[in-house]
């Protein structure tokens, strides 16, 4: 039989590798918010000739305007994106024409949004609150779903650890990504945290049932044994349901779908990937190492050494 916890601390030291990069990278640089939570304006345009202004020439035109924190990205699509601070539509036109006049060149809008600083406010704690209150649910779901068999607890907080390393998993790379190619946190990235949240806790619950249900039939198997045939049990319908119903379209949608649902897409692809992970490779091993109490073995060496 494939020995899956057998290596259980390899896959707490690949998921240690893929996390801490991008949590550093978080902690030096702080997270990328978008408009939608920080308030302000993204001015998304495309000249006619096909050759753009520079970024510093633009940021000068904003400040001229007044606009002294005007950010300036060139994108792969031939386009600049600005970001300032709240314009409304009158000034909005205004730098517009400013531009096309300036650089000699019929300027095309391509995407304009604004939110009031009130509203950046608003949706943060709206979006961190709806996270907050579906965790909250799936837990009290896991808990009281596995009531029945002992230390059902430990299931909870098992899921909630693979629920925090997916979400980990996400930040990581939004910061990795924010760092190297301009991502930026929007509300999108809270739909991808719900949807990675629901479809982790799902993957983590079939496996967890499969630990019960296997926990009444095979009951003179060692606690590791009976969750390691679990895992395999549960296996192949994770990884086949994983990729045919939502990896391959969202690979598609990250290719094809254009500039918008990119970032999406590859956030949204990047977390379910890890959910699956987790409830296999990280929430069952912890079950098996709390059974075992191995971290008593962890300070026996540490004291070893030390001595």
């Amino acid at each position: 039989m494939l020995n899956i916890l057998g290596k259980r601390y390899w896959f707490f030291g690949l998921s240690a590798l893929v996390i801490l990069p991008g949590l550093i990278i978080l902690l030096i640089y702080g997270l990328p918010l978008s408009i939608d939570f920080t308030g302000g304006s993204l001015l998304e345009i495309k000249v006619k000739s096909g050759e753009l202004p520079k970024p510093a020439e633009v940021i000068k035109l904003y400040d001229e305007f007044g606009i002294t924190d005007a950010q300036v990205q060139t994108t792969g699509e031939g386009t600049l994106i600005i970001r300032s601070t709240f314009l409304d539509d009158a000034n909005r036109a205004k730098v517009v024409t400013a531009m096309a006049s300036r650089f000699s060149q019929e300027v095309e809008i391509l995407r304009f949004d604004s939110v009031g600083p009130t509203i950046g406010q608003e949706v943060t704690s709206r979006a961190a609150m709806a996270v907050a209150v579906a965790v909250f649910i799936v837990v009290l779901y896991v808990w009281f779903a596995f009531r029945g068999i002992p230390n059902a607890f430990r299931y909870g907080v098992c899921g909630i650890a693979s629920l925090l390393h997916s979400v980990a998993v996400i930040f990581s790379f939004t910061a990795i990504g924010g760092h190297f190619w301009g991502w930026e946190v929007d509300a999108m990235l809270f739909m991808a945290l719900l949807t990675v949240v629901g479809f982790s806790m799902q993957d983590t619950i079939v496996v967890f049932d499969r630990i019960r249900e296997n926990s009444s039939i095979y009951r003179r198997l060692p606690y590791e044994t009976l969750v390691n045939h679990s895992i395999v049990q549960t296996l192949q319908r994770s990884i086949n349901t994983q990729l045919m119903t939502s990896e391959f379209m969202l690979l598609a949608m990250a290719m094809f779908g254009g500039l918008t649902l990119r970032d999406f897409s590859v956030l949204l692809l990047v977390g379910l990937f890890s959910g699956t992970y987790a409830s296999i490779f990280i929430a069952a091993p912890i079950l098996v190492v709390w059974e075992k109490h191995e971290w008593r073995r962890w300070f026996k060496r540490s004291i070893q050494a030390a001595a």
